[in-house]
């Protein structure tokens, strides 16, 4: 059969050769439990309410069968949630003394960054070296 210009050659593979059959790499993002998670908790900077819709999915998920890298991601979730949370609540108290207006930003960092961090560790199916510390 004559080759058209603009039409490769049919390519095939055989048996037993190197050319058997190509090799697939998931280089693509995984979206596991804990990334979803963690990526509604970055929403919620623009949304403003789709941090609520991941810390029922981290509650809810979190009693699910997973695997072992997994469950330290919904401990250091559900913490970074909580604890953001009553310390928002407390730098909205204090800025009424000014303090507050200080403190909700770096709150607003802090929260990123721990979602950043699990985030990168959940595509690498890593799990959160510390899931109980306040810090990174």
């Amino acid at each position: 059969m004559p080759r058209m210009c603009g039409n490769p050659a049919p390519v095939r593979l055989y048996r037993g050769s190197a050319m058997t059959t190509p090799t697939t790499q998931n280089n693509g993002f995984d979206l596991n439990q804990p990334t979803i998670i963690s990526l509604c908790y970055l929403a919620s900077f623009i949304t403003g309410i789709s941090g609520l819709v991941g810390i029922v999915l981290a509650h809810v998920w979190q009693g699910d069968n997973q695997e072992s890298w997994a469950a330290s991601h919904f401990t250091y979730l559900i913490r970074t949630f909580w604890i953001g949370f009553v310390a928002s609540l407390i730098a909205g108290v204090l800025s009424i003394v000014l303090i507050g207006l200080l403190l909700l930003p770096l709150i607003a960092i802090w929260v990123g960054i721990r979602s950043v961090m699990s985030l990168i560790k959940a595509q690498k199916q890593e799990p959160m070296p510390d899931p109980e510390t306040l810090l990174f």
